[in-house]
């Protein structure tokens, strides 16, 4: 059944790399914040080494991981088998954003293909991965990825700046993100 490591094996690498989708959990430090779960699709995580992955984040209506990374850092990031042999996957870390334009982003970039309404990269050193079963995960087959955010995302164009400023500046909870921080700083 599961299984901890202090580090990502040679098959939890191999895993990962084969997923189409992932999940990444985050919460602020106040009890009464709001969690966050979010799913990730696309050609988007990077495994960097054994010890810390990387993923290229995109554009969305909100920005929760950014705020809960810039108060605490904590990181989960989950993946699961829906085809082929049952597994599910945990990576527990603590995480940090790369801004669009930063040295950090101008670091980590180069490891993905730029996608429309790109905004963030998020970096995370691992310190624990845990096993479990997966045996009630069902099967779901891949068919492929939803086009719309990158159409979205090019037909923004440079509004998009606009829309991170209004949607991707603080979290439900009023956390300021590092977008949050960059866009107030360019005004």
């Amino acid at each position: 059944m599961g299984q901890q490591f202090t580090e990502m094996m040679p098959k939890h690498i191999e895993f990962i790399q084969n997923q189409q989708l992932f999940f990444v959990g985050t919460a602020p430090l106040n009890e009464d914040g709001h969690v966050n779960l979010s799913p990730k699709g696309y050609d988007t995580l990077r495994v960097l080494s054994p010890t810390q992955v990387a993923y290229l984040d995109l554009t969305g209506s909100g920005n929760e991981t950014s705020g809960h990374l810039e108060e605490n850092g904590r990181i989960t990031f989950m993946f699961c088998a829906f085809e082929g042999a049952p597994l599910i996957l945990r990576l527990y870390g603590k995480g940090k954003v790369a801004v669009k334009g930063s040295a950090e982003w101008n670091q980590y970039i180069q490891h993905f293909d730029e996608l429309p309404a790109a905004r963030q990269i998020i970096i995370a050193d691992i310190h624990k991965v845990q096993t479990s079963c997966g045996y009630g995960v069902p099967f779901f087959s891949y068919e492929g990825d939803r086009e719309k955010l990158k159409e979205w995302g090019i037909k923004k164009g440079d509004k998009l700046q606009d829309y991170q400023a209004q949607k991707n500046s603080y979290t439900l909870d009023g956390i300021e993100t590092p977008i949050g921080r960059k866009l107030k700083n360019i005004e």
